[in-house]
């Protein structure tokens, strides 16, 4: 049984204000020359379809183009914590009936159970199933004792529920943030650096034991965790900055008879623009231009103390798309530890919208709002239970 893991597409995704449908549209063109030529018997997609819980227009259209991509190829999707359950399922028994496989919330009543597909071959049934995003309020009003007690223990109630037969082949979806041990994910600076991810704690993969494979998605950078055969594969583009230094694929998975190893190779992917992290004087930066670059996305981290106000100007001449110009110089240096200390003594809210404005310029719009003030209350909500 060969399939692709994918996960986090975020369609729909902006990178500093610059839209990155073209680069999102290359990488699904890319997906189908990939599925052409590995013949793959299924695509397993790890949760974050859409970059927000109400899609653009153009997101709706990628979405649409990456599953007429798919051709008929069995595909399983759920839902992420960027992903919206009811806008995502929509059309899901149509979906069904052309293999597309869509789960967007996890079980909602005790006798219900995850969604599970089988596929054939050779060897035997392979069972995939499908556990979209959880968060411990989404099954509170009837597992109140695992929600109370954490999301790894509702994941784990879960997983008991389906009675796992070993004697077979069994691959499972998740899009969570777990870690192995004490041994956390490494995770890029667009990425929480605490023990949790999109508002939910860490999960001791070793819930998921009883698995063949585990195709995860949340985290952005590709890696294993704790073992090879649990798998986040990362984003298919670069999304962020801080993922500069990141090697974007898609990743393929092999498997053989129950005995026999997991062959995961990776399809690298090569988008139309890069993005690139250059750091140094005015003109070690001017020094650094080719035409290879020229209209990559890039980040520009500036050392001179005196920096001209039209720096700004004077780099496009050099590089089309600039996401950003940062000063570090003794100057901001001495500025951020005074600005540091201010905001320990504002409330949460407050604090992050004082460290939204210093970082990126302007203030939250209504929806970046919102979704801060849900994320501090349900931090709130959980430390109090």
């Amino acid at each position: 049984m060969k399939f692709f893991h994918l996960s986090d597409l975020h369609f729909g995704r902006q990178l500093h204000g610059y839209d990155l449908y073209m680069e999102q549209h290359g990488f699904i063109k890319q997906l189908e020359m990939y599925l052409e030529q590995e013949k793959p018997d299924a695509v397993l997609v790890a949760g974050d379809i859409y970059d927000k819980a109400v899609p653009a227009g153009q997101a709706v259209t990628l979405l649409d183009e990456f599953l007429i991509a798919l051709n008929n190829i069995p595909a399983f999707i759920i839902a992420g914590n960027h992903d919206s359950a009811e806008r995502l399922k929509y059309g899901k028994t149509f979906l069904e009936k052309h293999n597309i496989y869509i789960s967007v919330m996890p079980p909602q009543k005790e006798d219900e159970r995850l969604e599970k597909v089988v596929l054939e071959d050779s060897y035997g049934k392979v069972c995939f199933y499908l556990l979209p995003f959880t968060k411990p309020g989404m099954v509170r009003h009837f597992m109140p004792d695992e929600a109370a007690e954490s999301v790894q223990a509702v994941v784990k109630a879960l997983v008991d529920k389906e009675n796992i037969d070993c004697t077979q082949r069994n691959v499972i979806l998740s899009h969570q943030f777990y870690k192995n041990g004490n041994n956390l994910p490494e995770r890029c600076d667009s990425e929480q650096k605490t023990a949790s991810v999109g508002g939910t704690d860490a999960i001791d993969i070793s819930v998921l034991k009883d698995f063949d494979y585990a195709a995860l998605g949340h985290i952005h950078g590709a890696q294993m965790a704790g073992e090879a055969k649990f798998r986040y594969c990362g984003t298919p583009l670069k999304y962020s900055v801080s993922e500069a230094s990141h090697k974007k694929s898609i990743t393929m998975v092999v498997m053989g008879s129950k005995e026999d190893n997991i062959d995961i190779q990776t399809l690298p992917i090569n988008p139309p623009r890069d993005v690139l992290k250059f750091r140094g004087g005015i003109k070690d930066i001017i020094a650094m231009a080719n035409e290879q670059n020229r209209q990559d996305y890039i980040s520009i981290t500036l050392t001179d103390d005196d920096i001209p106000e039209m720096v700004k100007e004077q780099l496009h001449g050099y590089f089309e798309n600039i996401l950003e110009i940062i000063a570090d110089n003794s100057r901001t240096r001495q500025i951020i530890s005074e600005e540091v200390a201010d905001f320990k003594e504002l409330p949460p809210y407050e604090a992050f919208s004082a460290f939204f404005r210093e970082t990126s310029g302007r203030e939250m719009d209504i929806q970046e709002s919102s979704l801060i003030k849900e994320i501090i209350e349900e931090a709130v909500a959980d430390k109090q239970l």
